[in-house]
C-alpha cells in the first residue's frame, strides 16, 4: 500500500485577503513519486506549491507532511521538517562560490556532517565538483539549477519541491534537467514539481494533476495524460493536444 508523502486537502491561498489564487486545490504525493502539476496560463501552479512551501499566505484547508499538519509553516522551519523547496528564479547565491553556496544550505546539519555531505552532492553532481572554486553566477544556466538542487538535497529532505525547473534553459539543458530529477527520485527523494514543458515533464513523472483556476480539475497516469483529450480540452480549451511549448504559471 502507498504512503502519502504530501497530502493538500481543499487548499486556498493568495497574496491578498479576500483574492484567492488557489481555490480549494486537493493533490497528494506518495513515497517515491513524482507528480507533476500542469495548467494553462494563469492557473495558479506556482502560487500552489509556493503555498504548500510557506511562501504564499493560505486561507484555508490544510497541508499534511508524513500525516504531520504543516500548514502555513514558515518556510524556514519547512526545511527542518523535510519539505524542501527550489524557485524558479533567485534560487543561488551568484557571487558566491559553488562551494561555499553548498555550505550555506547545511544550517540544519550538525557542523561534523558537513564535509561528507557536501562531498556526496559532489559525487552526484559532478560537473559542480569540477566547478567548487568557481563563483555561481558564471554556471550555465543547467549548472546554476543543477547547484539549486544540490542545495536543496543536502539537507536530506522527505519531499522535493520544485517551480518550474526547465525555465528559461536550452533543450539540451531540459533534458539533461529532467534527467537529473528522475535519478533523484530513484534514490528515494519524493518529487513534486510545476514545470512549463508537459511533455517531457510527463515523460519522466508518475502522475500528474492539471490545474484550471486554482483548482485540480483533472488527474491521471502521466504516460496517459499527454493523449488525453479531456487534458487538452482543460489546458488549451482545444481538442488537439501539443502541450510541449510550456506555459507560465
Amino acid at each position: 500500500m502507498s504512503q502519502k508523502v504530501l497530502d493538500v486537502r481543499d487548499l486556498e491561498a493568495g497574496y491578498e485577503p479576500g483574492v484567492p489564487i488557489v481555490r480549494g486545490a486537493s493533490i497528494t504525493v506518495d513515497q517515491g513519486e513524482i507528480v507533476v502539476v500542469l495548467g494553462p496560463n494563469g492557473a495558479g501552479k506556482s502560487s500552489l506549491i509556493k503555498a504548500i512551501a510557506g511562501l504564499v499566505p493560505i486561507t484555508g484547508g490544510t497541508v499534511l507532511l508524513d500525516g504531520k499538519n504543516i500548514t502555513a509553516s514558515p518556510a524556514h522551519i519547512m526545511v527542518r521538517l523535510g519539505l524542501a523547496f527550489v524557485p524558479q528564479t533567485e534560487n543561488i547565491f551568484p557571487l558566491m562560490s559553488v562551494e561555499d553556496n553548498l555550505r550555506v544550505a547545511c544550517g540544519i546539519l550538525r557542523p561534523r556532517e558537513v564535509p561528507a555531505r557536501i562531498e556526496e552532492m559532489y559525487a552526484a553532481f559532478p560537473d559542480l565538483a569540477r566547478q567548487r572554486r568557481t563563483a555561481a553566477g558564471n554556471l550555465s544556466g543547467g549548472q546554476r539549477q543543477m547547484l539549486a538542487v544540490a542545495r536543496a538535497l543536502i539537507v536530506h529532505p522527505k519531499v522535493l519541491v520544485l517551480d518550474e525547473p526547465s525555465a528559461g534553459l536550452s533543450p539540451k539543458f531540459v533534458a539533461m534537467v529532467l534527467e537529473m530529477l528522475a535519478g533523484i527520485r530513484k534514490s528515494g527523494v519524493t518529487i513534486l514539481l510545476v514545470e512549463q514543458n508537459a511533455k517531457a515533464a510527463l515523460a519522466i513523472g508518475d502522475r500528474a494533476y492539471v490545474l484550471v483556476e486554482g483548482k485540480e480539475r483533472h488527474q491521471g497516469v502521466a504516460s496517459e495524460l499527454w493523449n488525453d483529450p479531456v487534458v487538452a480540452e482543460l489546458y488549451l480549451g482545444q481538442r488537439r493536444l501539443d502541450l510541449g511549448q510550456g506555459s507560465a504559471a
